[in-house]
């Protein structure tokens, strides 16, 4: 498996090792977790199932937009 070797400020660092400990995670689990985030494409897990029907409140309605305005040829 390919590794990836980074260095960070020490305050980072601190900061990256106090929130794995916190979350019960090493900090390659933690790391892992976090670029797997913004690298994996897709929705998250459990997007759909949290957004859709998650309006609580009066019905949405579309007012009317006005008419499409008339543009010159290019």
């Amino acid at each position: 498996m390919p590794e990836i070797h980074l260095q960070v400020s020490d305050e980072i660092a601190t900061r990256v090792l106090e929130y794995a400990k916190t979350q019960g995670m090493t900090v390659d689990s933690y790391i892992l977790e976090l670029s797997s985030r913004d690298v994996n494409s897709g929705w998250p897990e459990g997007f759909f199932e949290e957004v859709v029907g998650g309006w609580q409140g009066e019905p949405l309605q579309r007012f009317y937009q006005g008419d499409f305005e008339t543009r010159d040829q290019l």
